[in-house]
């Protein structure tokens, strides 16, 4: 058999989706390691998937960069949020999930060789990315508790011929919230050092008082290098639904429409019309959303506190990062890893979660994270059953 490529051999499957599966064979866990939601979108989307369910062109292919009614709902969104007047037709490519326009404008702005900044920790998928489009990507740490960056050493990694950062905000898995100032200071050296800036927002209405979103492409000098992507499976509650999408300067989104094009063709026809019912519910929805994540949240955390388990309080986004370290000290659990202690911990007591060595380069693997976007009696089930960990300290 002939030799398979160089590149899948340099990073493995999601371990993400992997705990998933993990949970899925064993009855009656609770999964809160891959973040979807067990509750129903909101009505008036599925009424309109419904409608769009009925026949029609619609289940047919759409314009390939994206149907028109939802690029227009794309571009009157965020053309007051980024203080500029986004063009539907030019500016705006719908994609299959915000993972595919991470991909397709990373394979647009980098060519072999190139280097790309990526804040560890990270979500798992820029590396893949990275590698993917043969760029190497360069880590620079986000420092816990407060997940900040240190300007002087993020400037060094600039120096080093650097073609793009990519920018979780809020972040995921650590719930950072970027600052303006801090984006600010980003941008401030993609242009000195001539880089885009690739930004992966799609937690922006899940985010907790007093922290405020930023939006990237809002910044004095940001537009003309940053590429927004996201997507609105997190706010409408809607992750199998794989619909994305890119924001980006023309000359940037003819690229990204190329390279989707030829790796997805379009998302699919009926789904970005029903979504459409979505956008036209407006800012008391997304009020309403930032409120029930506020208590889901606060429910989440006051049962891990009961559970005596070491935790950071993000900013935004539905994620938390346990520190296992009171575990792993213990003779019972010596030479564990972090995915050991997981494995564990779903057939012990019930609760899976994802080992926090897939998101930290530097080999860091005392946390596991765990996301609360589940049902307040589903949290509460989690965190009683954690409760049980107790035992082994």
């Amino acid at each position: 058999m002939p030799e398979l490529s160089k590149r899948v051999g340099t990073f493995t499957d999601s371990v993400i989706r992997r705990m998933t599966r993990i949970s899925d064979s064993t009855p009656g866990s609770i999964n809160l390691s891959q973040g979807f939601p067990d509750f129903d979108p909101p009505k008036e989307i599925l009424e309109a998937l419904k409608k769009n369910a009925e026949g029609g062109p619609q289940h047919q292919y759409s314009i390939t960069f994206g149907a028109e009614n939802i690029r227009k709902c794309v571009a009157e969104k965020y053309s007051p949020l980024f203080g500029r007047e986004i063009d539907p037709d030019k500016e705006v490519v719908i994609t299959c999930g915000s993972t595919e326009a991470m991909m397709a404008s990373m394979m647009t702005v980098c060519n072999p060789g190139d280097n790309v900044i990526v804040f560890s920790p990270f979500y798992e998928n820029y590396g893949a990315d990275a590698i993917l489009s043969g760029a190497n990507p360069i880590y620079v740490d986000l420092v816990p508790p407060a997940f900040s960056f240190d300007k002087e050493k993020l400037e060094e990694a600039f120096k080093n011929n650097v073609k793009a950062i990519i920018v979780c905000n809020p972040s995921n898995p650590c719930g950072k919230v970027f600052t303006k100032k801090e984006l600010e200071f980003i941008v401030g050296l993609a242009v000195k050092y001539d880089a885009f800036v690739i930004t992966d927002e799609v937690y922006e209405h899940i985010i907790f008082a007093p922290h405020e979103h930023t939006y990237c492409a809002s910044l004095p000098s940001a537009w003309g290098r940053v590429i927004t992507c996201n997507s609105l499976s997190k706010t409408f509650s809607i992750t199998g639904w794989r619909i994305g999408f890119a924001i980006a300067p023309e000359n940037v989104a003819e690229g990204i429409k190329k390279v989707h094009d030829f790796l997805t063709v379009g998302a699919a026809a009926p789904l970005q019309e029903a979504v459409c019912a979505g956008f036209k519910l407006g800012e008391p929805y997304y009020k309403s959303l930032q409120a029930l994540y506020t208590k889901k949240k606060a429910v989440f955390l006051e049962g891990l506190d009961k559970a005596g388990l070491k935790h950071n309080d993000p900013e935004g986004a539905y994620f938390v990062l346990v520190d296992i370290s009171p575990f792993l000290e213990k003779p019972m659990f010596k030479g564990w890893s972090d995915l050991d202690f997981c494995s564990w911990m779903i057939k012990t007591v019930g609760v899976a979660a994802v080992p926090g060595s897939s998101f930290f380069k530097d080999g860091t693997n005392n946390y596991i994270r765990l996301h609360f976007a589940r049902s307040e009696e589903s949290l509460r089930e989690a965190t009683n059953r954690l409760m049980g960990l107790n035992k082994y300290l």
